[in-house]
């Protein structure tokens, strides 16, 4: 099973643009991501850069709007993700509970839709994607 986990830092839906994290913060992390990939179950990693330098696009009737980053009121924003290969939920919650994340920092673990847990319409109606 892939579980995705989503880290979500307080206060990073106001950070400015090229906002970094302290370098005592990011060598933990680096150690736990080395467990995550020393364990075998680590698929990939990535953090992102604030909200202040990307974008939103939302559709109001179908017509996009696009809001620049410096001007999106968001109450949480997405800082990184984990995505992990584990045999069951409570691993994947076990790896969240082991991440070395701050007081300020909440990690989100959701189940990755496979394309096998679709009923049989829905896997026909895709069936032609090739991705």
């Amino acid at each position: 099973m892939r579980f995705m986990m989503l880290m979500i830092p307080k206060g990073y839906e106001t950070a400015e643009p090229g906002t970094m994290p302290a370098t005592d913060a990011v060598e933990a992390m680096m150690a736990y991501n080395r467990e995550l990939q020393q364990a075998g179950v680590l698929v990939s990693l990535e953090g992102l850069h604030p909200l202040s330098m990307g974008a939103r696009v939302s559709f109001k009737r179908g017509e996009p709007t696009v809001t620049d980053g410096l001007y999106v009121e968001a109450n949480e924003v997405l800082g990184g993700f984990w995505m992990i290969q584990v045999a069951s939920r409570e691993e994947a919650i076990e790896w969240a509970r082991r991440c070395p994340a701050s007081d300020n920092e909440v990690i989100e673990v959701r189940q990755v839709q496979e394309f096998e847990d679709f009923p049989e319409d829905i896997q026909q109606a895709a069936s032609d994607y090739e991705g």
